[in-house]
């Protein structure tokens, strides 16, 4: 008979996206904060189409070891309220046993009957014919393999071996750990459930990381999934279905200028035409352009920018070439012409520190707005 479970992990409830800026008349942050909570009625929801009666959470589902009470009691209540699904909860770095203490003590007194804290290395029967061997982690940065315990864990002959971890198999990792590329083969396992990596990555048919059911960075470029895991029987390669549960779209997207191109409609032309409000996007721009092109990408960007949930523009990589004309449109003489050669001139001094003709650069396309009725 098939057995079916969700396997997600890397929730980090209570993420405060400090390194986000917050506009004036806006609440990123705090809807940011809202989705991660949110994911877990997402990834019930899933569960139920799913026909899965188990959700593993692979490590991580707190962004501290000292959440709040109030973090705590919504989170629990979120899971209670889907008493029809069972969740199992691993300690992760960020939640690791020796820091958060305090915090699997609450959740093993407090949990709903629908919640089990997995805090030792032990098998625990999941499912009729099927055991679950947790590795939780015990502390952050360690170092070792936390699927070390594995080979030698027990289960019931003809169950299906499903392993719950936290850690990284690749230098990927932020805890220093190194789990063995072998361990499914090495533990007898028909499955092996991770967290750490906040990206989906099949490390093997049996090896798998979901990454975080809601993205928070600039790196994937795609909304966040929980996998739908289906095993026929030990032995059997296990079925796999991806779930998309992110609400918001984190994507870096590189924008390549030729001087004299139209940079605006260039920049225009990139963007996504529609949710723009539940995407934050970071557009990279390279190549050369001129003084009047970049005037033109910044009033674009200062135009199409606030329809995005968060915006930014990164132009270090943009070189500018200096024409004649655009000086012109400056000053034909007198010190603003002055000013503005001065800052060409070091803008292309390459004795100078590349973040010095960087700055000088800046300064000289600020001043060219300043000219062309003011800054964008």
């Amino acid at each position: 008979m098939t057995f079916r479970f969700l396997h997600s992990s890397d929730l980090h409830l209570g993420r405060t996206f400090a390194n986000i800026p917050e506009p004036p008349d806006g609440n990123i942050r705090g809807r940011l904060m809202e989705a991660r909570h949110a994911a877990i009625a997402r990834l019930a929801d899933a569960a139920r189409a799913e026909g899965a009666a188990h959700i593993l959470l692979a490590g991580d589902t707190f962004d501290t070891a000292t959440p709040s009470p109030t973090l705590i009691r919504q989170s629990l209540a979120a899971m209670g309220e889907a008493a029809e699904i069972t969740w199992w909860l691993l300690p992760g770095n960020h939640d690791n046993l020796r820091d958060a203490e305090p915090l699997w003590e609450t959740l093993r007194r407090d949990a709903p009957g629908n919640l089990r804290a997995l805090t030792e290395a032990a098998p625990v029967p999941l499912a009729p014919g099927a055991t679950l061997l947790p590795c939780p982690v015990a502390w952050r940065a360690t170092g070792s393999d936390p699927t070390a315990s594995l080979p030698a864990m027990e289960s019931p002959e003809g169950d299906l071996r499903i392993a719950l971890a936290h850690g990284g198999i690749t230098d990927f990792t932020e805890s220093g750990g190194a789990i063995a590329p072998d361990r499914e083969r090495s533990a007898r396992l028909d499955y092996l459930a991770l967290g750490d990596w906040h990206g989906r990555m099949a490390v093997s048919d049996r090896t798998q990381y979901p990454g975080t059911p809601e993205q928070d960075r600039f790196k994937h470029n795609r909304r966040g999934v929980c996998l739908s895991v289906a095993l026929d029987g030990p032995g059997a390669t296990p079925q796999l279905r991806e779930i998309e549960t992110g609400a918001f779209l984190w994507e870096e997207a590189a924008l390549t200028l030729h001087p004299r191109q139209d940079a605006g409609a260039a920049l225009e032309a990139l963007l996504p035409a529609r949710g723009r409000r539940d995407i934050l996007l970071r557009v990279v721009a390279d190549g050369w352009a001129g003084l009047s092109d970049q005037l033109a990408l910044r009033r674009a960007v200062a135009r199409l920018g606030p329809e995005f949930a968060h915006f930014e523009l990164r132009s270090d990589a943009l070189g500018t070439q200096y024409d004649a004309a655009d000086l012109d449109e400056i000053d034909h003489a007198g010190a603003l012409r002055l000013a503005a050669n001065a800052l060409q001139e070091e803008a292309e001094d390459p004795a100078r520190a590349e973040a010095e003709r960087r700055v000088a650069g800046d300064a000289l396309v600020r001043l060219y707005a300043y000219m062309r009725e003011g800054e964008p």
